[in-house]
């Protein structure tokens, strides 16, 4: 029973996450690039006020693998950095804290684009 509420928890969390920028999309005439930055600064912000912690101890992955977690990992990232080698090493601590989702996306996209041929649109057919 316990996996069930956690299962629970977790599409609970990841969905409302969703419904909220279908929401922004639908209802507003924000493009999907600012929505995106909208949740990258918001986990960033959690991180910084330190209500991420707390999210992520109740909701696990449904707060962490949206875009949400990245701006959280960033930020958690800069924020050591920062403490153990100032102005660069908050620079160097965001940027090692995020290496590993960025390397998978570049390395994952790499390898699809060896498998998928590529469509432009032709807007005027």
């Amino acid at each position: 029973m316990d996996i069930f509420l956690t299962y629970l928890k977790v599409f609970a969390v990841g969905g409302g996450i969703c419904i909220i920028g279908q929401l922004l999309i639908n209802f507003t005439k924000m493009t999907s690039s600012r929505i995106l930055v909208i949740f990258l600064l918001s986990g960033i912000i959690m991180e910084a006020v330190g209500i991420f912690d707390y999210l992520k101890d109740f909701a696990s992955a449904g707060i962490t693998i949206p875009i949400i977690g990245f701006g959280a990992n960033l930020a958690k990232g800069a924020i050591e950095g920062a403490k153990s080698a100032g102005f660069l090493g908050a620079i160097a601590g965001g940027l090692r804290a995020t290496s590993v989702g960025v390397s998978g996306a570049i390395f994952f996209g790499f390898i699809i684009s060896l498998i998928a041929k590529s469509k432009t649109k032709n807007k005027y057919k």
